[in-house]
């Protein structure tokens, strides 16, 4: 049975009638579109297979297919890797031999009018070479930072503190694998020749990443024989699939434990099991502390170096402490000869800068800090937002009072320790510096070190 278009429109929604038409009227629009002068060809995604950017590693490939282009089999297709065309098909697969940042361009092409779209391509290398950098420079970039965050040259390797250690020798490195980071990080440090090292921990504080009292993750992990192995083979598992360049173990979470003493005699065997389960020529190194607990550690010149942690001197708080600079030049000096003297050569020691503030908010009568919660921590960009010019100085005038490390101090700081032959210097923690790199702390030292 036959209807016109007037019957069906009584008989029918007007709506429905309005579909039919539609249908009647539709054209495959990549097959058999109609263009106009002045039309761009188009390019259509018949699957998620044109990312905007992807990692990978050398060898693997990249592939750009299931797409369609309308003035179907009229266009000129031009695939081009880094502004150099390579091929005219309508797929392509992309497959770098070599480590690198890539570009990778598809342009259509019809009546002289062309459509482009682009995919950025991080590769992570095989194999690479370290450059050799007179001192090291590292930077730790916190649980919560990002690839951004990174200044790569102002650094001579970075430590990622996303390795947390439970006390049942587990390895939760989540934040770590969380839209590929850590194979972001590997992949954008090994391409400038920029070691990168997996930071393990327990529970820090936030910003100064010091411990939380009574605090004890990682010691029972390290004092049970089984624990600690396998927490040994974690680690290499990761470092081996993840080409990590090692492992830094921030060792400080155990302030006010009560087996302390043994905890500190377990990191001796597990930097040595470390050095001997990881792959050749994996870096192990070990954060500590100066404070008297310093006489416990073990021998650690199995490691590579240590990371001296020679700020926040413990005089200025607490209840009752007096106002003032808690990570003063003459402090730092004082905590990296403690591990000189005592512990290891100057060769083997890296001394840590802040890259934070201490915050006093409440006064007692005397004025001096009130209690345990009347301070906190602010990281450097921050100050630098409360004062433009705060990288001149080293106190601002905010809250009760900021003291923290500006420009002049760490420059007297990176002299002293090129000049006492120490290994380098760390700072704590690169995504608290300036973006502005004439007022960046990590450029401030590198400079110095380095030349």
């Amino acid at each position: 049975m036959k209807y016109s278009l007037s019957k069906l429109i009584k008989i029918l929604p007007l709506f429905v009638v309005v579909l039919l038409l539609m249908q009647a009227c539709k054209k495959d629009i990549a097959d058999d579109p109609e263009f106009g002068e002045g039309d761009y060809p188009r390019i259509f995604y018949m699957g998620e297979r044109f990312p905007a950017s992807l990692i990978i590693d050398a060898g693997d490939t990249a592939v750009y297919d299931n797409l369609k282009f309308s003035p179907a089999g009229k266009v000129t297709i031009d695939w081009s890797v880094n502004d150099q065309v390579v091929s005219h098909d309508t797929v392509f697969n992309f497959v770098p031999t070599a480590g690198g940042e890539y570009k990778i361009k598809l342009a259509v092409t019809y009546k002289g009018m062309t459509s482009v779209r682009t995919s950025e391509v991080l590769v992570k290398p095989t194999t690479y070479v370290r450059r050799n950098f007179p001192k090291v420079m590292m930077a730790y970039l916190s649980e919560t930072g990002t690839v951004a965050d990174v200044q790569w040259n102002h650094i001579s390797h970075l430590a990622v503190q996303m390795g947390r250690v439970s006390a049942d020798g587990s390895l939760d490195i989540t934040r770590a694998n969380t839209n590929q980071l850590m194979d972001e990080l590997v992949a954008r440090g090994h391409n400038r020749g920029i070691p990168v090292l997996l930071s393990i921990y327990g529970r820090l504080t936030p910003v100064d990443g010091w411990a939380l009292y009574g605090s004890d993750d990682m010691g029972p992990a390290l004092r049970d024989v089984t624990k600690r192995a396998a927490l040994v083979q974690q680690l290499k598992n990761y470092i081996t699939q993840t080409r990590v360049d090692g492992v830094d173990i921030i060792f400080t979470d155990f302030n006010g434990a009560g087996e302390y003493g043994a905890s500190l005699a377990a990191l001796g065997p597990f930097v040595t099991a470390l050095k001997t389960a990881l792959p050749a020529n994996s870096i192990v190194t070990v954060t500590v502390t100066t404070g008297w607990q310093h006489w416990e550690y073990p021998d650690l010149s199995a490691a590579d170096w240590v990371n001296v942690h020679a700020y926040e001197d413990g005089v200025h708080v607490g209840p009752g402490a007096p106002l003032g600079q808690a990570s003063s030049l003459a402090y730092m000096n004082s905590a990296a000869d403690i591990w000189k003297n005592f512990h290891l050569p100057p060769s083997k020691v890296v001394v840590g800068f802040p890259v934070f503030g201490l915050r006093y908010n409440a006064l007692d009568g005397s004025g001096n800090n009130l209690s345990w919660g009347s301070y906190d921590y602010l990281p450097y960009r921050d100050i630098l937002t409360l004062d433009p010019a705060a990288d001149t100085k080293e106190f601002v005038n905010s809250s009760k009072g900021i003291y923290y490390n500006g420009v002049p101090l760490i420059k007297q700081k990176a002299q002293a320790i090129k000049a006492g032959g120490f290994k380098g210097m760390y700072g704590w923690y690169i995504d608290a510096d300036a973006k502005d790199s004439t007022k960046s702390l990590f450029k401030t030292a590198y400079d110095i070190l380095e030349n």
